[in-house]
């Protein structure tokens, strides 16, 4: 009977921690690569994010601080993204600060434009997001260090759920 109990702990604490994982495991990434003028005239966003790796949960941070009056980032369909047409948005990310964030909840590819004649201009991205994270922490994409306050905090509450899941089934 205590093995049975032991093993269905030990069994609970793996599933725990898989979901646990994935739940934690996700990256702030600087679109264009940049903080402050990632999201910007001139920068060929297309290629910058054929060469980024993109998984759920990641969020992408759009910066252009110097034009938060002329930029904007909006969330549209394939269609509006080819043609760059910003009526009929799926979403407007922007909140006026020149400092947007936004978060990839889906396995899908996102179309991000700005509106007003930017993205004739090239100011839009697609974002490919795979399903999966990583198998091995890597740094994050945009150069920051891997070891930021976000990173610290999840590690630690994961740290501390799984020692009160160990006492409570213990």
């Amino acid at each position: 009977m205590e093995i049975l109990s032991s093993t269905k702990n030990m069994l609970m604490m793996m599933m725990m921690s898989a979901m646990m994982w994935n739940m934690v495991k996700s990256d702030l990434i600087y679109v264009g690569g940049s903080k402050g003028s990632g999201w910007v005239l001139g920068r060929n966003l297309t290629n910058w994010s054929l060469n980024q790796t993109f998984y759920l949960n990641d969020w992408l941070y759009f910066g252009y601080e110097n034009n938060k009056l002329s930029y904007n980032v909006l969330e549209v369909n394939k269609t509006s993204y080819k043609n760059c047409i910003d009526a009929g948005f799926i979403k407007n990310v922007t909140g006026g600060a020149g400092r947007d964030v936004f978060q990839l909840t889906k396995k899908k590819t996102y179309y991000f434009l700005s509106g007003g004649g930017n993205c004739f201009q090239g100011l839009k991205v697609a974002i490919h997001v795979k399903d999966s994270v990583a198998p091995a922490p890597a740094p994050h994409k945009s150069g920051a260090s891997a070891l930021d306050a976000s990173n610290i905090y999840h590690s630690l509450m994961v740290l501390i759920l799984i020692l009160m899941f160990t006492n409570f089934l213990g």
